[in-house]
């Protein structure tokens, strides 16, 4: 199955979903991997492959993801999927269009400009996928602020990831810090892995992190007011997740070396963690100033 070799993570805390809402988690999963997969050249998340005919894969993808909204068979299982999907929840051509988005951002070799830059890209790669899952998970349109605070959700475990890959992505060419924080640092364009620039790339890393925290705090407030079995898978990904940004930020540097997992142990020990917490009212948290709404208004105007 996709998900068990594709993120261990949230294989762990999809398990925790009702029979129903798991099974259509995963075939989210299973386009969302496809997607990734292929536009990247990569097999479940692994490697970068080569990157050249990068805009006609993103073609593709745009073309069988259309097929199957429209009801059609591609032959393409991952694809097949979503439309099955789209035949049981509410999932939009609308919201496809904000995830495939992010592809194109890496087709024209995005490099951040600012902080807004760096969010909107999270915001098409992650957070609009956090927007789906609250869809497959029966949150209705309207619901406006839980609807933001799902893709703040995804927001948080991209800057996490990001943080995690900086040395992998400057392996593949690619560098998701944006360049007015690396200009800030005194970092040349194309030294990020510099040993000569390693103390000044280690604040940014740990901003990245703190990022994340925050993101991942105003989730929180959002999972509580998802059904019990929801609530707690959501909550226990947000832990296995927010434990790497914390990894990231506590290993001094060690993680640009090696890349940052969590334990099963330590899975575990989140879902436990994630059941208590079910049971207790969260801290409140206000919405950070950009997410769903002001990123996707961002989006239009560029």
């Amino acid at each position: 199955m996709s998900i068990k070799r594709g993120s261990k993570s949230f294989a762990a805390a999809s398990r925790l979903f009702d029979r129903t809402t798991r099974e259509r988690v995963w075939l989210l999963y299973a386009w969302c991997r496809a997607c990734d997969d292929m536009a990247d050249a990569q097999e479940m998340g692994g490697a970068l492959g080569d990157q050249s005919g990068v805009a006609e894969r993103v073609a593709t993808i745009r073309d069988l993801t259309a097929r199957a909204l429209a009801g059609e068979t591609t032959g393409e299982p991952a694809f097949d999927a979503l439309g099955l999907l789209s035949r049981e929840v509410l999932i939009t051509n609308a919201m496809a269009e904000d995830v495939l988005a992010g592809f194109d951002l890496d087709v024209m070799g995005l490099q951040p400009r600012c902080n807004e830059d760096l969010l909107r890209y999270c915001y098409h790669v992650a957070g609009a996928v956090g927007v789906m899952m609250a869809a497959v998970m029966g949150v209705p349109p309207g619901y406006e602020d839980t609807l933001d605070r799902a893709c703040d959700l995804g927001l948080a475990f991209q800057l996490a990831n990001i943080a995690r890959d900086v040395a992998e992505d400057d392996a593949g060419g690619r560098c998701y810090l944006p360049a007015d924080w690396l200009e800030q640092a005194e970092i040349p364009p194309g030294e990020v892995m510099n040993p000569l620039y390693r103390q000044a790339l280690l604040p940014l890393v740990a901003r990245l992190c703190d990022m994340a925290e925050q993101y991942e705090a105003s989730a929180r407030i959002g999972a509580a007011r998802l059904p019990f079995r929801q609530r707690w898978a959501v909550l226990s990904a947000a832990g296995i997740y927010g434990a790497i940004a914390r990894k990231v930020r506590a290993s001094g540097g060690q993680a640009l070396d090696h890349r940052v997992h969590t334990s099963g142990v330590a899975k575990s020990g989140f879902v436990l963690r994630a059941l208590a917490d079910c049971m207790m009212v969260p801290r409140q948290s206000a919405r950070p100033a950009l997410s769903r709404r002001e990123l996707a208004e961002i989006s239009r105007v560029n």
